[in-house]
């Protein structure tokens, strides 16, 4: 599937090996092994609908070398990958402790913002946000992936958010 939407920036700001990039490559694995994982719903316009239909549909199958699994609902705007698993949810609000000076870092043009409260334990799940494509996307980590593997997720992730989504919140 082709799309005409730009790409975001190319230059990467931040380091994702730093220490707030490593806490930013978090994420969730509240779920069972083997069992399909819930992609929680949001309502959404008719336009960010179709953008995120658009991007689950272009998700890859594998993500940071993980193979992608099954979710509930069918149709649900979202994926998930390996056991524990990465989630990712197309549609979700801003997020509450969001200040327009906050830090996020860039992979590969798409800017991921942490929040506070989820930086300072590594051993956590944590879920970091896409806030610099709309509509937003958040990918939970799990805790074991956080100090490794995350960086080729969100790498892996970039450019088809770049494809499927518009621009979003600058990042600093």
């Amino acid at each position: 599937m082709t799309h005409s939407r730009r790409p975001g920036p190319s230059t990467v700001r931040g380091v994702v090996a730093s220490a707030p990039a490593a806490v930013l490559l978090l994420a969730l694995a509240a779920c069972s092994g083997g069992d399909d994982l819930r992609i929680e719903a949001h309502d959404l316009s008719a336009a960010d609908r179709a953008a995120c239909e658009a991007l689950v549909a272009d998700l890859p199958d594998t993500l940071g070398g993980e193979a992608r699994r099954a979710v509930e609902p069918a149709g649900a705007l979202g994926a998930a990958w390996g056991d524990p698993a990465y989630v990712l949810t197309c549609g979700v609000p801003e997020p509450s402790d969001y200040e327009p000076t906050a830090e996020c870092n860039v992979v590969k043009g798409v800017g991921w913002y942490i929040p506070a409260d989820e930086q300072s334990d590594p051993e956590e799940d944590a879920t970091v946000l896409a806030l610099s494509r709309s509509p937003y996307v958040s990918l939970r980590v799990p805790a074991e992936h956080r100090l490794t593997g995350v960086d080729r997720a969100l790498s892996d992730l970039a450019p088809v958010l770049r494809d499927d989504l518009g621009p979003g919140l600058d990042c600093l």
